[in-house]
């Protein structure tokens, strides 16, 4: 089974951008080598009432991202199901029902023809909700980051400005941005050059932002950089997180589409770094050992519950009847545990879990 799963994943990855965050667009079809969409029978006892199994969203939902706001969470993802930004909403982590599209218009800067909306991630600055999405930039013809507002967080999300808000056109662009707020209130914003697209190395960057989430202020700081066997060509989507007084970047690392790819994390002095690889990386990668077949996991997001339990979310390709990874990614959740400032996945988990 897994040979013919690997076989079918490096006919994949030889076209194209293969290690860069994969566009879900409608009107690209699926590649010709992936298998129909039918999904492994669970071997497993039935979930009790207290507890949950992963996914929590059986649905083609890529680079997930999670704001609670009040009793609700929210989560975004890249562009897929005929919108721009995926919406889904949930009041427990567990259960989740899809929504419109959080954007239906995008902004000028954007190819309308072909725009690869990718990673939206939302923060709330004051009465208003910013989102930061990647999308292809139309003078340039380069994947770019760009933000648009709206007062509520389901959107309607709007991008007013002619230009993304950061672009590195000679680094091969920019993609997967992350906001984070410091305990002081001070907002950054993280991001990758989208270097694996031209054969260029693929930095983590952060870069203070205005007080309103709308611009960059200063210069852009290099934390992490792809020089670890386990990531490959690429470092992407990171996302900072403050635990105890202590900075820790997540990110995720190799090809996204199959096996390669994982999280580590490094830890930071403060939010602009500088940060050092932890020792242990990966903390969270495929495993093959088990049915069915977790094949990579990765563009994660952190979310703190109401009890204090910090929980990973992040993606993982469906795997069909017949061995071979499918095209679609679902949304998983696992405990992030924290042991003597180290954190440890709890996961992938297969088993039905407590219920956070």
């Amino acid at each position: 089974m897994f040979l013919s799963l690997s076989l079918s994943i490096l006919l994949l990855s030889a076209c194209g951008q293969a290690a860069t965050t994969a566009p879900t667009a409608p009107a690209v079809a699926a590649e010709a080598t992936v298998a129909p969409a039918a999904t492994v029978a669970p071997t497993i006892a039935p979930v009790g009432a207290d507890q949950f199994k992963n996914p929590v969203l059986r649905a083609d939902f890529p680079d997930p991202h999670l704001l609670r706001v009040g009793d609700t969470y929210y989560a975004y993802a890249t562009n897929g199901s005929g919108k721009n930004v995926q919406l889904a909403v949930s009041s427990d982590l567990v259960t989740w029902a899809q929504r419109t599209d959080a954007m239906p218009a995008l902004g000028k800067w954007v190819r309308l023809s072909a725009p690869l909306v990718w990673a939206p991630e939302v923060i709330q600055i004051g009465e208003q909700f910013a989102l930061y999405y990647t999308a292809r930039d139309k003078e340039s013809d380069k994947q770019c980051v760009g933000v648009a507002v709206a007062a509520k967080p389901e959107g309607k999300f709007k991008d007013p400005n002619e230009r993304p808000l950061v672009c590195q056109v000679e680094q091969g662009g920019t993609i997967d941005a992350s906001p984070f707020r410091d305990a002081d209130g001070t907002l950054y914003l993280y991001y990758k050059n989208d270097g694996n697209c031209c054969s260029l190395p693929t930095y983590l960057y952060v870069q203070p932002l205005a007080p309103d989430g709308l611009s960059l202020t200063g210069e852009p700081t290099q934390l992490v950089r792809n020089d670890k066997a386990w990531e490959g060509r690429v470092v992407e989507a990171p996302t900072m997180w403050l635990h105890d007084g202590g900075y820790y970047l997540f990110y995720s690392g190799n090809d996204y589409g199959g096996p390669p790819y994982a999280v580590g994390y490094a830890t930071c002095a403060s939010a602009l770094g500088p940060c050092e690889d932890a020792a242990e990386n990966p903390i969270l990668a495929t495993d093959t050992e088990g049915q069915p077949l977790v094949i990579g996991p990765g563009h994660q997001t952190i979310i703190q519950d109401d009890d204090g339990e910090t929980w990973l979310v992040y993606h993982v390709w469906e795997v069909t009847s017949a061995g071979l990874r499918g095209n679609r990614r679902f949304m998983w959740l696992d405990r992030l545990a924290w042991n003597d400032g180290v954190p440890t996945v709890e996961g992938p988990t297969r088993a039905p879990q407590a219920r956070p």
